[in-house]
């Protein structure tokens, strides 16, 4: 069995991304792992204005970040020794694959991307195909 020391979450706040959360945080409880939540900020699905563009984003990564925290508090409050986040702008697809000394990646099968609901999400199969360390679809 493999020795996780580091597991990332992807997180978008979804249904689907907290049952990641759950698991993740057993298994970051299991192998005395750091736990690593991860948010994208997905740009690229935003409207073509610039300035309203950056704007919006980081208006959207204040928010993020203040949910995030509150997520670090309850991984935590489960028994997790150390609990960090990220939440970056970005192509989620690329920065998660792109995750550095990372031992396992969990994520959601579909995000909040209505036609990701009836397949495997194109985030999550992104990564499942890329990602240099272990992969661990949530259902």
């Amino acid at each position: 069995m493999a020795n996780y020391l580091k597991i990332a979450v992807a997180i978008d706040f979804s249904e689907q991304s907290l049952k990641a959360l759950d698991r993740a945080s057993q298994l970051a409880k299991e192998h005395n792992a750091i736990l690593q939540l991860v948010n994208v900020i997905d740009t690229k699905s935003f409207g073509a204005v610039s300035a309203y563009d950056l704007k919006y984003a980081q208006e959207l990564k204040k928010e993020n970040i203040l949910k995030m925290e509150k997520l670090e508090k309850e991984a935590l409050q489960t028994g997790v020794k150390e609990v960090e986040s990220i939440v970056e702008t970005g192509s989620p697809k690329g920065i998660l694959t792109q995750l550095p000394q990372v031992d396992l990646i969990v994520c959601g099968a579909t995000g909040l991307n209505r036609m990701e609901k009836m397949m495997l999400g194109s985030v999550a199969e992104k990564v499942v195909r890329h990602a240099l360390c272990d992969v661990l679809i949530v259902r």
